[in-house]
């Protein structure tokens, strides 16, 4: 068991990068390890964080490597009678080019391998090889009780480390993953009203099913949908990704948000032709809602923000079944979304000038959510 505290994706990632700007003032220097079970984006964590800081990755897959790949290889110096090792290319050994040291599946490496890394996690060293200052370093593994091959991790390992314990959290997923990678709007919409079914590994351990939904599956169901327009192919392969029931489930909703989410129509449309687009069930309009943020760019903007502010008014303006739906708290998730992008990308200003927002925040003013 991991007797720390349970922290989403998005978290441990805010947590590695502010450990990685200790480090560079050189206010602490620490090794981390990153647990969590089988596809909830811990190497994704560590791939973000050097995109992020420009840091040079060295990613070690410990399953594959033997001791020697870290220590080296022996050369005999005949002239001072000594064994000299040359120094292994997979280890950062540049002091003026910052490295993230990534030590991938760590508990699931060979026992006869864990005193090598020892030294790497507390020394910082291996024999005589010495990581530059400039090294941050990051493990990471499943644990015995999420169904993969791992090792129970020892003390001697264990308080070599400052240890993170990933848990899927859907909200935490959609905004700090799904939408910046432009995952397929069915997918966004699916989760946001199914968040249960975004990872099922320990139902799955439970039921003794070989497949469980994981964030890393929803990203493959993602390109599965954007690559195979052949719905028999496609409903194969997502089954075959997260489980019968599941894809069974997902397709429904899938196949009426296919049937009645129209983007490009809906901004070519005018206001008036616009109202009979929006499609009448909550996962189509969540669905609308995660396009039109994908979708937005600095010369539709303006557009996306009058279809997004006209969505509270459906109940108003088209009767049922949108009076049962919550449509404001709909509409705020995406303005919450949209704007996150346009300040990304410096269209704020679109924000300003527009009069349907302006009514939107009045709105909120009044009814004092602002």
């Amino acid at each position: 068991m991991v007797n720390t505290t349970p922290i989403p994706a998005g978290q441990a990632y805010q947590t590695l990068l502010a450990a990685w700007q200790a480090q560079a003032a050189g206010d602490m220097t620490a090794s981390f390890m990153l647990h969590g079970r089988p596809g909830i984006g811990k190497t994704e964590i560590v791939q973000a964080l050097a995109h992020a800081t420009g840091a040079q990755l060295f990613d070690l897959r410990l399953t594959t490597i033997e001791p020697q790949d870290l220590r080296g290889l022996p050369y005999f110096d005949h002239a001072a009678q000594k064994t000299v090792w040359y120094r292994p290319e997979d280890l950062p050994d540049d002091p003026a080019r910052p490295a993230i040291l990534f030590l991938d599946e760590l508990t699931a490496a060979a026992p006869s391998l864990q005193p090598t890394v020892y030294g790497l996690l507390q020394e910082r060293r291996v024999g005589r090889h010495l990581l530059p200052a400039s090294t941050f370093l990051v493990a990471a593994g499943n644990g015995v009780e999420d169904g993969a091959v791992a090792y129970d991790m020892g003390t001697a390992l264990s308080d070599r480390l400052i240890h993170l314990h990933l848990v899927a959290e859907a909200g935490d997923w959609l905004a700090h993953y799904a939408q910046a990678r432009g995952l397929h709007p069915a997918v966004l919409a699916f989760i946001r009203t199914r968040p249960d079914l975004l990872e099922t590994t320990e139902t799955a351990l439970r039921r003794g099913e070989v497949i469980a939904c994981t964030p890393r599956s929803w990203a493959r169901v993602s390109q599965i949908l954007s690559t195979f327009p052949d719905r028999r192919i496609r409903d194969i392969l997502i089954s075959g990704t997260l489980g019968e029931a599941v894809a069974a489930e997902f397709l429904l909703v899938a196949n009426d948000i296919a049937a009645t989410v129209q983007v490009d129509e809906m901004l070519k449309a005018t206001p008036k032709d616009r109202l009979a687009l929006y499609p009448a069930s909550m996962h189509g309009l969540t669905a609308l809602v995660y396009a039109l943020i994908a979708r937005a760019d600095a010369a539709s903007l303006s557009a996306v923000i009058d279809i997004m502010a006209a969505t509270r008014h459906l109940g108003r303006d088209r009767g049922d079944p949108f009076t049962r739906l919550p449509l404001a708290e709909l509409v705020t998730h995406g303005f919450e979304g949209l704007i996150r992008k346009a300040l990304e990308r410096g269209w704020q200003d679109a924000f300003l000038t527009s009069p349907s927002y302006a009514d939107y925040a009045r709105e909120r003013r009044d009814a004092g959510l602002e």
